[in-house]
C-alpha cells in the first residue's frame, strides 16, 4: 500500500562538491540525518530546487539511490521525474520507482508550451508505466503552462496514479478549485501561503526553506492541524520576509544560490550551484548583506520555535 503523504516536505537542494563537478553523496547523508533528526516528514529530491535540469543520468541514480538507502523507509520519498521528451520522464519515473522511491513530482513538458491534450497524453503514458503515485507540479512561470482545475480533475479522474499536486500557479483560489474539481479526490500541497492553503483544504506544502530551517518550516502544518493558526503565522511571516529579501535580488540569483548559503551558515554546506545559475561568490557584497540581514530573521525564527515549544 503507497504511504500517505501529509505535512511539510522539504524540496531539497542537490549537493555538489566543491568544484560542482560531482554529487557530493556525504554531505547528502549529513543534510538527511538532520532532516530526520528535526522531525521533517517527508523529502522531495530533483525538483526546481535540486536543479534538476543540470543533473546527469548517472548522477540522477546515485542521487535516487542515496535518499531511498539512506532515508530506509523512515519517512517518504519522493523523486522529481519530469523531462520535456515523454520518454524520458517515463524512463526516469520507472527507474525512480524501481530504486524505491515513494513517488513522483512531474511537471508537463517544458519549453514546448502544450496543449491539454498532449500534457493528458505526457502524464498518460508515465501512469501506465508506473504503480506510485504522481504529484503534479503546476508552475506556469517555468513550464509555461497552468494547468486548469478542470485538467487537473481531468488527469485525476482517468489516471490511477495522479493522486497529489503542488499548486504554484499564484492563484490561492485554486486550492479550493482543484479540490472543488475533483470531489476531493485530488490531495493538494501547497506552493506557497502555506497558512492560507491549509485553511482551503490544502493537506501539505512543498517546502524550499527545509533546506535551512526545517524546524520552522517543517513543523508549520503540525500547528495548523492542531488548530494553532495564529502560531503558525508567526512563524510564516518571518519565513515570508526571508523570501522577500531574496526575491528583491536579480532573478538569476536564484533562491537555490541562496538555499546552499543559508543552509551551509546553519551548518550544513552543500556546494553551490551548477551553471547557468549564479554561485553565491559572484553576488559579492550584495550576496554577504542579503544573507546577513536573513541570519536575523533565522535566529527571530529560533526564538520562535522555541516559545511555541517546538524542538
Amino acid at each position: 500500500m503507497a504511504k500517505e503523504f501529509r505535512g511539510s516536505y522539504t524540496v531539497t537542494v542537490t549537493p555538489f562538491t566543491q568544484d560542482s563537478s560531482a554529487i557530493d553523496v556525504g554531505a547528502l547523508k549529513d543534510f538527511l540525518d538532520w532532516q530526520l533528526d528535526v522531525g521533517v516528514p517527508g523529502v522531495i529530491a530533483l525538483g526546481s530546487t535540486g536543479e534538476f535540469l543540470t543533473v546527469n543520468d548517472e548522477e540522477r541514480r546515485l542521487l535516487v539511490d542515496t535518499y531511498v538507502n539512506h532515508i530506509d523507509g523512515r519517512i517518504p520519498v519522493i523523486i522529481g521525474t519530469m523531462n520535456a521528451h515523454t520518454p524520458n520522464a517515463v524512463r526516469y519515473s520507472r527507474e525512480a520507482e524501481s530504486q524505491g522511491a515513494d513517488g513522483v513530482m512531474i511537471i508537463p513538458p517544458y519549453y514546448y508550451t502544450p496543449t491539454e491534450d498532449e500534457i493528458f497524453n505526457y502524464y498518460a503514458a508515465i501512469d501506465e508505466a508506473i504503480s506510485i503515485p504522481v504529484m503534479l507540479y503546476n508552475n506556469p512561470v517555468t513550464s509555461n503552462v497552468d494547468m486548469s482545475a478542470a485538467l487537473v480533475a481531468r488527469l485525476c479522474n482517468n489516471l490511477e496514479s495522479i493522486q497529489y499536486i503542488k499548486e504554484s500557479s499564484l492563484h490561492l483560489s485554486r486550492v479550493r478549485e482543484v479540490i472543488e474539481a475533483t470531489d476531493g479526490r485530488m490531495k493538494v500541497y501547497a506552493g506557497e501561503w502555506v497558512v492560507d492553503s491549509y485553511l482551503l483544504g490544502a493537506i501539505g506544502y512543498v517546502n524550499p526553506y527545509g533546506n535551512y530551517l526545517p524546524l520552522a518550516s517543517g513543523r508549520i502544518f503540525e500547528l495548523l492541524e492542531a488548530g494553532r493558526i495564529d502560531d503558525a503565522r508567526s512563524i510564516w511571516r518571518l519565513i515570508d520576509q526571508i523570501d522577500h529579501i531574496i526575491a528583491a535580488g536579480h532573478p538569476t540569483y536564484g533562491h537555490q544560490c541562496y538555499s546552499k548559503a543559508l543552509a551551509a551558515l546553519v551548518g550544513h554546506p552543500m556546494g553551490d550551484v551548477r551553471a547557468p545559475l549564479t554561485t553565491f561568490p559572484e553576488l559579492g557584497e550584495e550576496g554577504q548583506r542579503r544573507v546577513s540581514e536573513m541570519k536575523v530573521l533565522i535566529d527571530q525564527l529560533d526564538a520562535v520555535c522555541s516559545s511555541l515549544g517546538l524542538g
